[in-house]
């Protein structure tokens, strides 16, 4: 018996069914006691590592996603940013826009949540296994840029193409050459009516010509991302000197 225990013991462990192993001497005492029949004890230890398995898939999407940080919804002070509807916001945690492939568009000024809410649904898709990725918009330039000199564009636009939730961060924060805009477009036209877009920028979508260097590619930008979309405008004061401001409140 205690042969076979043991055999047992290292099937599980060949098998990577380290959460069974670890309460498996705790079922089997339960099962001797008559609290649990064999049945019931199988099936909750293999419950165990169901469970495990949907964690370790979660982090890792979580982790190639690219985030900046880990925050999530709850994580945000709407009572701080009363121009969100928060229903609204809440509501992308269902992530009905990715079946819709509908886009998001955060529109505010610097350091008002934009980037905090777009990662934090980006988050949520991930979780549920939705490949996702963040990148800035500058980084995202540079990438393509660097494919286009090495003759890969196809390919790195292709992708950037693939993921079924792209956000795409600072839009706007450094104007761009023709070259740059001309990549963006690229992009955006391939992932269109196939897959979800978030953009957060700090222009109106009115001074969209003066990020791209030309009005007639930003309105075709604009066409394709606002075929199916969500503007979220964010009018407050800055989320990142929220903290400083009441240091200063309890000092006085």
């Amino acid at each position: 018996m205690i042969n076979k225990y043991n055999k047992l013991i290292n099937n599980l462990e060949s098998l990577d069914l380290g959460q069974f192993r670890a309460n498996l001497d705790t079922y089997l005492n339960l099962i001797a006691n008559g609290e649990k029949d064999i049945v019931d004890a199988l099936y909750e230890l293999t419950e165990f590592e169901i469970r495990l398995k949907q964690e370790r898939a979660i982090k890792s999407c979580v982790k190639v996603a690219n985030f900046p940080f880990l925050k999530t919804l709850d994580d945000f002070d709407f009572s701080y940013q009363p121009s969100i509807n928060k229903d609204q916001i809440i509501n992308f945690k269902y992530l009905s826009f990715i079946e819709k492939k509908e886009n998001i568009l955060f529109i505010g000024s610097p350091g008002t949540g934009k980037t905090h809410l777009a990662t934090s649904i980006g988050i949520e898709a991930a979780k549920l296994r939705n490949i996702t990725y963040f990148i800035s918009c500058n980084d995202l330039i540079l990438q393509l840029k660097r494919a286009h000199l090495e003759n890969r564009l196809e390919a790195r636009l292709k992708f950037f193409a693939k993921y079924k939730v792209l956000i795409i961060d600072e839009v706007g924060f450094l104007p761009l050459d023709i070259e740059s805009s001309n990549l963006f477009f690229q992009l955006i036209a391939k992932r269109y009516e196939k897959t979800s877009t978030i953009v957060t920028t700090n222009k109106p979508l009115s001074k969209w010509g003066e990020i791209f260097g030309d009005s007639v590619l930003a309105n075709a930008i604009l066409d394709r991302l606002l075929h199916h979309y969500h503007i979220i405008n964010i009018v407050g004061r800055s989320y990142r000197t929220k903290d400083i401001i009441e240091m200063d409140s309890n000092k006085k």
